[in-house]
């Protein structure tokens, strides 16, 4: 600690007035604040690992020099196990996108909005950056290759699967794994991949707030560089990408939107593809869509056996709460690609659905199946009845399928929706109990889509608590109709002018409907003239 405040020391020409050592994570290197008597503030870094710091100090130079969203490095000790860089702050990305994480992946607009920027920056970091790259200096290794991903796949092994005590045929899983090598590494790739591109490695923060760098207002004293951080203008910061090398892109797409406890949407996750795709157009030929997603979906399954490998290692050996609590939404992850994919590599598949079938593994919600021809459960017949009443009589309209869904807002000053199917189902749901938005000048004229009145119902809370009990209503009620082969259910919410809480009931309540069900949802917000239809899945 004492060098890298001599460090400090040479750089800025006196000692900090403060040094708070920050929250470790997965890595073995340890961060420090460092402010001065001004309150500007720099982050320090102590590394074990020479060669690891050499590694982000040319990247970050060289990404700097590219003009890339990343920290400067304005000091290195001599050994290079020492280093000071720019303070971007303390908000990452998946601190600012925690409300919708915690909302079971129901993401706002703003939220929404910050991902979408994240995923169109993410082409720039990896064809901008490799230009002019001399990978040779990459930590361990300058590329992704067979060697690199054999090394993944036994990590997974040893540090995850053998501590589950489940049997399993080496030599027979070892075959599969290096199958998985080869496909993996059969196309050649020029793009600098980040390697642990996650929520958590994004800083968000504007410019003006920049801390750490006096260059922005001048220079820190007699050694500092006077050269200022480069603007930002998009606040977002890319950081801890030292494990980076030459590799494809897949990776890091694969690594961002299936992060274990990010909670995705798949409709979010394609949105987010296309925008991926959209962005690395500009800098290289993208592959036909079926191919890229067959690449993609190769990717994430290696990535999810690579990260569940880390979280035995940290959780299991190392005993950190975070990677134990992180494993049972990963597993969840694996449970459903290898539920909508058949991957080529016979006894691994077997073994994984094994693993995912392991009780310390099954999650305490049972979750709905879903599949392309309507809901299935484990009894054919819905119904269990006593063998003296005899057979059962039921609707003409069993079997027809498949289900739609139509859920309207409304003001009850104008009436209920009609319903045109016929058969007068479904609820009507009265939101004029909970704190309405409305009352107050600054949301008269927006609606429940607009963030600042999802914040400000979300703050409150009350909606929140409505809706779970009509999600729990909702839920069963689908759930029994797709069984049934039924093609019509209708939800409705009302409040008083139809403007905030019942359209922000009845957008949530399709999303989750569409998000659990996969089954196609119309909602109506008929006092705002806005129709929106989910596909079916």
């Amino acid at each position: 600690m004492q060098q890298l405040l001599n460090l400090y020391r040479e750089w800025c020409g006196k000692e900090p007035s403060h040094t708070e050592k920050l929250p470790g994570a997965g890595s073995n290197r340890a961060y420090y604040r460092m402010t001065d008597d001004e309150g500007r503030s720099v982050i320090g870094c102590i590394g074990t690992s020479r060669d690891e710091n050499h590694a982000f100090v040319y990247l970050a130079r060289h990404f700097t020099k590219r003009q890339l969203p990343v920290p400067r490095v304005l000091a290195v000790s001599a050994d290079e196990l020492r280093y000071l860089q720019t303070d971007l702050g303390t908000e990452s990305l998946f601190d600012a996108i925690r409300g919708g994480r915690e909302a079971g992946g129901r993401y706002t607009v703003k939220e929404q909005e910050l991902l979408r920027r994240t995923i169109r920056e993410l082409p720039n970091m990896q064809f901008r950056g490799a230009r002019g790259l001399d990978f040779s200096h990459c930590y361990p290794q300058p590329e992704f290759n067979v060697e690199g991903v054999l090394f993944d796949l036994n990590y997974f092994k040893y540090c995850f699967l053998k501590a589950t005590e489940l049997d399993f045929h080496e030599l027979k899983l070892e075959a599969d794994f290096r199958l998985l090598a080869k496909d993996l590494t059969a196309e050649k790739a020029e793009c600098f991949l980040y390697r642990d591109f996650q929520a958590r490695n994004v800083m968000v923060i504007l410019p003006p707030k920049l801390g750490g760098d006096r260059g922005l207002n001048g220079r820190m004293g007699a050694n500092a560089c006077s050269d200022p951080q480069p603007p930002n203008l998009g606040g977002l910061w890319f950081i801890d990408f030292q494990g980076g090398r030459r590799g494809p892109f897949y990776y890091d797409l694969a690594s961002f939107l299936w992060q274990a406890s990010a909670k995705y949407p798949d409709r979010l996750r394609r949105e987010l593809i296309d925008e991926y795709c959209e962005a690395a157009k500009q800098f290289a030929e993208m592959p036909k869509r079926d191919v890229f997603d067959r690449r993609l979906r190769l990717f994430v399954f290696f990535r999810m056996l690579q990260v569940l490998g880390a979280y035995g290692f940290r959780g299991y050996f190392e005993r950190k709460q975070h990677f134990i609590e992180s494993i049972p939404p990963a597993m969840q992850n694996l449970r459903e690609l290898l539920a909508n994919d058949d991957f080529p590599y016979p006894y691994l598949v077997g073994l994984l659905r094994q693993l995912t079938e392991l009780p310390q593994y099954q999650q305490i919600e049972v979750v709905a199946q879903t599949r392309s021809d309507g809901y299935k459960t484990t009894a054919l017949n819905p119904y269990n009845a006593h063998p003296k009443d005899g057979p059962a009589t039921f609707s003409k309209y069993d079997g027809k399928g498949p289900l739609v869904v139509k859920v309207f807002s409304f003001s009850y000053g104008k009436g209920i929706p009609e319903d045109e199917s016929g058969n007068g189902g479904g609820y009507v749901f009265d939101c004029r109990s909970t704190h309405n938005p409305g009352r107050y000048e600054p949301y008269k004229k927006l609606t429940g889509l607009d963030e600042p009145v999802i914040r400000f119902l979300e703050d409150d809370g009350e909606i929140l608590t409505f809706l779970e009990s009509v999600y729990k209503l909702a839920d069963a009620h689908v759930a029994r109709y797709m069984q049934r082969g039924f093609t019509s259910l209708m939800f409705s919410f009302g409040c008083t002018g139809g403007q905030h809480r019942s359209v922000y009931s009845a957008q949530h309540l399709a999303e989750h409907i569409h998000e659990k069900f996969g089954i196609e949802v119309r909602v109506s917000h008929r006092e705002q003239h806005i129709s929106q239809t989910f596909e079916a899945r």
